[in-house]
């Protein structure tokens, strides 16, 4: 069977390579024409997408998946209607290939022009969520990369579908020398099958989990290949006595309600032990479906919640369940953020202008939110058109991974005979 991985692993990817070499030659009208074909067949095949989609739903029920993986995992018309606006977007985005970056000449003459180019061949592993097979080809493609996608078992029969529509447009366009092989599909869903793509660092670039903890540490720990990693979002907010009474209970309803099951959703919240009308505001969150797990300073005044652990406020729960704590100061917040956070995603409610500063230079984190939502951290509301993940690591990319993030840097350099001394 090992034997039989490997070999499988080395034919997806050795085509991929030779595909990406493809898409160097392609004009950004050309990619451009296919990212618009992909759009008008999704649309056209919604029905039978979603017909696919409730396969995999059925089979995630049997299997008791939690509410939060049969969010994630669920493909309906608006869905659809969305994935489509964000091929739409990237589309209209500005091609990143051949961006000159850096242009200069040298005192000895030499001419140096620093340009953008494809990475190559990027690989990501993802679970649950069938759009992001659409997000990724198409940003890949537009950058001049050939992708390899793996999905989870619970989403194969939406994934399948939507990788397939991507083929149809490619073959339907005819470009020259471009396969589908540009856009890889791995349905080979056992986790042995997976290892013996990450040996391959001659053929695949770059490899990107999006996941729970355990995938991403099962990636980083088999793979030879570069790792950027889209780790989990243990989202933290403070809620300051000096906020803004009327932004802040609309802001931790959305942040925490609006869709539970994401990476961006609140899951900890540190309260100043000042803040005036705190039942109130604990009630309201109850009354907005939201679970409180508090300290035991919260259930002496508040008896209903129920009692938080040490681990509950390092855990992504991913549905209604929400940490609580009071603290006394914007530096007992911040030393708590920084105990509890996963990198991922801060913000801050207050209007005090030298707390809000002190929360952004002492914290270190992909995004720093003041006085809005948590669930802006996305590569769509950033004007990325979509995203390959948000990062929480610091090479080369931190936070949405979008277009820009796929590509690399080649330096041409012309003389006229110089030679170094």
């Amino acid at each position: 069977m090992a034997d039989e991985n490997t070999n499988y692993a080395i034919s997806l990817a050795t085509k991929a390579k030779l595909a990406s070499r493809s898409l160097k030659a392609l004009t950004t009208l050309e990619k451009n024409s296919v990212l618009k074909r992909v759009e008008e067949l999704i649309l056209a095949n919604e029905s039978a997408i979603i017909e696919k989609n409730q396969i995999d739903l059925k089979n995630g029920k049997e299997k008791g998946l939690s509410s939060s993986m049969m969010d994630r995992l669920l493909l309906d018309s608006k869905r659809i209607q969305s994935m489509a606006k964000s091929i739409e977007e990237v589309r209209n985005l500005p091609d990143p290939v051949g961006e000159v970056v850096r242009g200069t000449i040298l005192p000895n003459g030499l001419e140096l022009l620093t340009k953008r180019v494809p990475i190559g061949v990027v690989m990501t592993i993802f679970e649950s969520r069938p759009n992001v097979i659409i997000d990724i080809a198409s940003l890949s493609f537009k950058s001049g990369n050939a992708c390899i996608l793996r999905g989870g078992s619970e989403a194969f029969h939406s994934n399948l579908i939507l990788s397939t529509i991507f083929h149809q447009a490619i073959e339907e366009k005819k470009l020259s020398g471009v396969t589908k092989d540009v856009v890889t599909f791995v349905e080979n869903t056992n986790r042995e099958a997976m290892i013996p793509f990450f040996q391959l660092d001659d053929l695949i670039d770059v490899i990107v989990p999006r996941g729970g903890e355990a995938l991403i540490r099962f990636v980083s720990e088999n793979s030879k290949i570069p790792v950027i990693k889209h780790d989990k979002g243990v989202t933290n907010l403070y809620l300051s006595k000096e906020s803004n009474p009327e932004i802040v209970l609309p802001i931790l309803i959305n942040s925490k309600v609006q869709r539970p099951g994401v990476c961006n959703a609140l899951e900890n919240l540190f309260i100043h032990k000042d803040y005036p009308n705190l039942k109130q505001l604990l009630e309201d969150l109850q009354a907005a479906g939201i679970q409180i797990l508090a300290e035991s300073s919260i259930i002496k005044m508040f008896p209903s919640v129920k009692q938080a652990t040490e681990e509950d406020f390092f855990t992504e729960f991913l549905d209604t369940r929400l940490s609580v704590k009071l603290v006394g100061s914007v530096t007992e917040a911040i030393e708590n953020i920084r105990r509890y956070s996963s990198g991922h995603t801060e913000c801050i409610l207050s209007e005090d202008v030298t707390e809000i500063q002190t929360f952004q230079k002492e914290l270190d984190s992909a995004a720093i939110f003041v006085n809005c939502s948590t669930r802006f951290h996305d590569g769509g509301e950033y004007g990325l058109g979509a995203e390959v993940g948000i990062s929480t690591g610091k090479l080369h990319v931190r936070g949405p991974m979008g277009l820009i993030h796929l590509t690399t840097t080649t330096t041409y350099v012309t003389g006229k005979g110089q030679v170094r001394g």
